[in-house]
């Protein structure tokens, strides 16, 4: 086992981004104050955060005040980039003062503005732990559906904010053939769930450190719906087989046991499917264990 240089931070900067905009099913938006309902402020100050501020949440367009313009094949793209530009921005200032950037979403195409803030302010890129059942990995010429919220690594790719060879997917089980040509001709590392069940969710996490936390500071992607369903019954899109409730905590975990974590981001939680919170407070349990918290 590597050795422990967990550090919990002591600033962390809370963002609700309440995008839907990304996918066709309605409902993610309501993501970020579902987690904060969970308690997150009470727990992230019961751990040792010395300040917690809260940014409120970002403004977002609804659906029905928009015709869905499509710029090749992607939805609503121009008012995606123009929240995540926003959101960017603010992720930027916050890291540059010190803070510990906690983007809430929405669905995943946020990831473009928070991985861009991170770039400027750090000045290179950061490794990338990106958790889904979904590749996410798609361009406007492979997405079947045309939903940006498909598109978010390769738009960051794009875009010079991550590297492949800093780049880890863990959890797919759900990919587009699109996706598979494209994670092979772009050397990124993908575990997929046969893997996680071939060689164990340590191992695969010892692998996915040592490619995306080698260098410099580290940011992890969470979506919820990389957890299986009758952990995470609340996510945008579930798909069952997926990473189970201790493999989860294992992973954030290992990444809190680096000291490198720099930024984290959580998304996909859909209260119109969940259970009395449930997704949303595994999610705070998730953001917990990446911040340093153990069982003894």
């Amino acid at each position: 086992m590597p050795e422990d240089k967990r550090r919990i931070p002591e600033r962390v900067d809370v963002i609700g981004v309440p995008m839907d905009l990304g996918a066709d099913r309605r409902g993610v938006d309501m993501g970020p104050s579902a987690i904060r309902y969970a308690r997150l402020r009470e727990n992230l100050e019961a751990l040792g955060i010395a300040r917690y501020i809260d940014h409120g949440n970002i403004p977002v367009p609804v659906a029905e005040s928009h015709v869905a313009e499509s710029a090749k094949n992607a939805k609503y793209l121009p008012i995606i980039l123009a929240v995540c530009a926003e959101l960017g921005r603010l992720v930027e200032d916050v890291v540059r003062q010190g803070g510990f950037p906690l983007v809430l979403g929405g669905d995943h195409s946020i990831a473009i503005g928070t991985l861009a803030g991170v770039r400027r302010a750090r000045g290179r890129e950061s490794g990338l732990i990106w958790v889904d059942a979904h590749g996410d990995i798609n361009t406007p010429l492979t997405s079947p559906s045309g939903n940006v919220h498909g598109m978010p690594v390769s738009i960051a790719l794009e875009e010079r904010s991550i590297v492949p060879e800093r780049t880890v997917l863990i959890g797919l089980r759900d990919v587009d053939s699109g996706e598979r040509t494209r994670i092979r001709e772009l050397g990124v590392r993908a575990f997929s769930m046969s893997d996680v069940d071939r060689i164990g969710m340590e191992r695969v996490m010892e692998e996915a450190l040592a490619i995306a936390a080698a260098d410099g500071s580290l940011h992890v992607s969470f979506d919820m719906d990389g957890i299986d369903p009758t952990e995470a019954p609340g996510v945008g899109t579930p798909v069952r087989g997926g990473l189970s409730y201790r493999e989860a905590h294992l992973a954030m975990e290992m990444v809190a046991d680096t000291g490198k974590l720099g930024s984290m981001e959580v998304t996909e939680i859909n209260p119109i499917f969940d259970q009395r919170n449930k997704t949303a407070e595994l999610a705070v349990e998730l953001i917990l264990s990446a911040l340093g918290k153990t069982i003894l």
